[in-house]
């Protein structure tokens, strides 16, 4: 438990759909438990795996820094914040406490009916190791706002969701990679925790940051990937749910992504489920196609995902005088390309060697002269503090 020294009130909002906008002082959902002030109401505080006093953040960890993979290494610390419609309707003050399992009513709304967003960042340490930098989170706070929207669900303010990523990070200091060995991969959760029998959005909603420490996320590190298109299974469709990081989007294409992993590919690159020849995006990335100077990547019409790191290189790619088109990209389009590469949080910016499309297989410029290796330079220099970041993209946690 933190001390109460450390009870300051911050900002809140919640979403619509009925939901009142109010302003609740943390003092009205606190409890008492032995002389020390809970943040949390009593009925969820006993759920949470309490804080250890003995402080570990200065210890090293045991981890091959070398071989850091993309999987789950727990770390020290998460954060979590409540709220319930009975007491208001918005998350008031969270808190840290030690990583681990979490209470759950078998019938709570995201067991039940997939009420649930994250999102995905990274943390990284700075090459004088005078702290750490965050990448754009602001714009992970307001995709999860839209999303939530979408999901009737309240959602953190951007305030709220910034300092609750930063606690997590300093709280798992430790776990942070050195410069250039990878980053700390940081998973923010909003799942409708509140149980709900009738189809209805839940009674009360938990908001969660953890962390692990993460290389690569391909098996093939920094190689350029191998795509097949799956053209039997879709990712999305028009007025669905594609458009915003809800957890039912990613299930749904698990078995997809393992027959395609089985076959020797990296990864399964979806098609629209309307004309099934525009492409839309692997199972966990936004999709580029390069032709001569013009870079083309899908439309984000409520089926892609709208990605932060995409977002992020179609201004850079700009700024350094390439064309960018956002507009339905045809099966055509990929194969006459001269490159095709992927972007996202974990995959970062990810060259693509080939792309297999009912049994051809398509080649594709790799290598250092490529404009997917002149965006990763680019962008990871940004990230990790390596080059001035004139955008003001890059937020420091100190």
């Amino acid at each position: 438990m933190l001390s109460s020294a450390r009870c300051a009130a911050l900002p809140w909002v919640c979403g619509g759909h009925g939901l009142a906008i109010a302003r609740i002082l943390g003092s009205s959902l606190a409890t008492m438990a032995g002389g020390r002030c809970s943040r949390l109401p009593h009925r969820w505080a006993s759920s949470l795996p309490q804080l250890d006093p003995s402080d570990k953040s200065d210890e090293e960890c045991d981890i091959d820094w070398d071989n850091l993979g993309f999987g789950l290494t727990p770390t020290d610390f998460m954060y979590v914040m409540r709220c319930s419609v009975q007491d208001g309707g918005g998350f008031t003050r969270g808190e840290l406490s030690r990583y681990g399992n979490i209470e759950l009513s078998p019938s709570s709304g995201v067991l039940n009916y997939g009420q649930g967003l994250f999102e995905g960042m990274k943390a990284y340490r700075r090459p004088d190791r005078a702290g750490y930098t965050l990448f754009r989170p602001e714009e992970n706070a307001r995709r999860m706002q839209s999303g939530a929207e979408r999901m009737c669900m309240p959602a953190p303010s951007v305030e709220q969701f910034v300092h609750a990523v930063k606690q997590t990070v300093l709280a798992n200091k430790r776990w942070v990679p050195p410069q250039g060995k990878g980053a700390l991969y940081i998973r923010p959760l909003l799942i409708g925790s509140g149980a709900i029998l009738g189809l209805a959005p839940a009674p009360e909603y938990t908001f969660l940051v953890y962390a692990a420490p993460v290389g690569t996320y391909f098996k093939e590190g920094l190689a350029p990937i191998n795509l097949v298109i799956e053209d039997g299974v879709h990712r999305a469709m028009p007025g669905g749910t594609g458009g915003v990081k809800t957890i039912t989007n990613y299930a749904p294409v698990l078995k997809a992504q393992m027959d395609a992993k089985s076959k020797g590919f990296s990864d399964a690159l979806y098609l629209d489920a309307v004309h099934k020849r525009y492409l839309e995006e692997v199972s966990s990335c936004n999709v580029f196609v390069v032709k001569g100077g013009v870079i083309a990547t899908p439309a984000t019409r409520g089926t892609i995902l709208p990605g932060i790191t995409r977002k992020s290189v179609i201004e850079l790619a700009t700024d350094r005088g390439y064309k960018v088109e956002e507009r339905l990209v045809s099966v055509d389009d990929l194969m006459d390309a001269d490159e095709v590469f992927c972007t996202g949080t974990a995959v970062v910016v990810a060259p693509v060697s080939t792309v297999t499309y009912k049994g051809q297989r398509y080649e594709f410029k790799t290598g250092p002269d490529t404009v997917s290796q002149e965006l990763y330079t680019t962008l990871t220099s940004i990230q990790m503090g390596q080059a001035e970041d004139k955008k003001g993209w890059t937020v420091a946690v100190d």
